[in-house]
């Protein structure tokens, strides 16, 4: 009897450390559940938070189980003590494990530097973004491919982000001597324009043995047709530069045939075959990058709220400067934006203040 009860009073001691154990056990499955486990179709840019706040609630969890175990506060200082070297250890040792990915996620989010939808260029590697994750991030490539790349290595190598604002779409040739170099500058601004690029302009890059390296290059504001433009760019310049006559050959071009003086390497023109260079051209990038629009586009719904909210104390500044038809001008706007406010505010997607 006496063995029973001393059995008895040591799993008293435990008994609180033991309900502690299950409750957080219950709580930490049914948060799993409500965040991450209802919507295995999320992604890893929207779960990433979530998974943070499993990581926080779990390292919480047992740290609370640890301070309910009955023991002295010697061994409780000991244990805890422990712990922080361990979890130092892991940190100070994570350059080679999922622990850095991890670190190196959270870093990338603190930092902001590129979203889902952004053209960026890690090493090789180029595409649009569509997932960040807290080990990962995913591109999308030209080939329409999905490309991860560990979120260690877009820490340790420099990220090319491509602006939301525009870029600059430039091409490289190599002209002979024989051809002056304003005329060059000419026909190369005129195909940029062609090509739809905004302010073209041409850089002389190298004067070589045997040849001159011009650079042509203009402002495409529409990003997403990128490859489109940069594609068009080099066509238009050989449209232009044939049809006003000029050769574009390597330096070290050699023929076997005998061809008259007066003949010149140029493509026959495409006008016997109904072809215009003015004909709409297909922009490969909605296919390509299918993945990275839904990605651009979610995130644009998540930030319309605050984007709005910053906007309309913008607006009421300008609007206390303004007068006539600016004014009202800016009113509309206002309303517009306010209206578009509730209309978030009733479909529950606007956060709160």
């Amino acid at each position: 009897m006496e063995v029973w009860l001393e059995l008895f009073s040591v799993l008293h001691a435990y008994i609180p450390a033991l309900v502690a154990a299950m409750l957080v056990a219950l709580l930490l499955w049914g948060m799993d559940w409500l965040l991450l486990r209802r919507r295995p179709d999320m992604g890893a840019e929207l779960s990433l938070p979530r998974q943070l706040i499993m990581l926080l609630l779990t390292m919480a969890g047992i740290l609370l189980v640890l301070l309910l175990i009955p023991m002295s506060d010697t061994t409780r200082g000991q244990v805890l003590s422990l712990l922080g070297l361990v979890a130092t250890g892991v940190i100070a040792l994570s350059s080679t494990t999922f622990v850095a990915n991890a670190m190196a996620g959270i870093m990338l989010r603190a930092v902001g530097s590129f979203r889902s939808g952004d053209f960026i260029r890690v090493g090789e590697q180029f595409g649009r973004v569509t997932e960040r994750g807290l080990f990962h991030t995913e591109i999308q490539t030209e080939e329409r491919e999905l490309s991860t790349l560990p979120n260690l290595y877009l820490v340790n190598n420099p990220v090319t982000v491509v602006r939301t604002s525009g870029t600059i779409v430039s091409a490289t040739l190599s002209l002979g001597y024989d051809i002056s170099r304003k005329r060059i500058e000419k026909l190369l601004k005129k195909a940029a324009e062609e090509a739809g690029l905004e302010d073209p302009f041409v850089q002389v890059k190298n004067l070589g043995d045997f040849s001159v390296s011009y650079r042509v290059a203009g402002f495409l504001a529409e990003i997403k047709q990128l490859l489109t433009a940069r594609s068009n760019l080099q066509k238009s310049i050989l449209d232009v530069l044939h049809d006003d006559g000029v050769e574009i050959v390597s330096p070290t071009f050699m023929s076997q045939r005998q061809l008259p003086e007066v003949r010149k390497v140029i493509p026959e023109a495409d006008a016997a075959d109904g072809i215009s260079r003015e004909t709409a051209e297909e922009e490969p990038e909605a296919l390509i990058f299918d993945k990275a629009e839904e990605a651009e586009k979610l995130e644009m719904e998540r930030n319309e709220p605050i984007l709005l909210k910053q906007r309309l104390v913008e607006l009421d500044a300008l609007k206390e400067a303004a007068s006539g038809v600016e004014r009202v001008r800016i009113e509309a706007e206002i309303d517009a934006a306010r209206q578009r406010v509730e209309e978030l505010g009733k479909s529950g997607d606007l956060p709160p203040a």
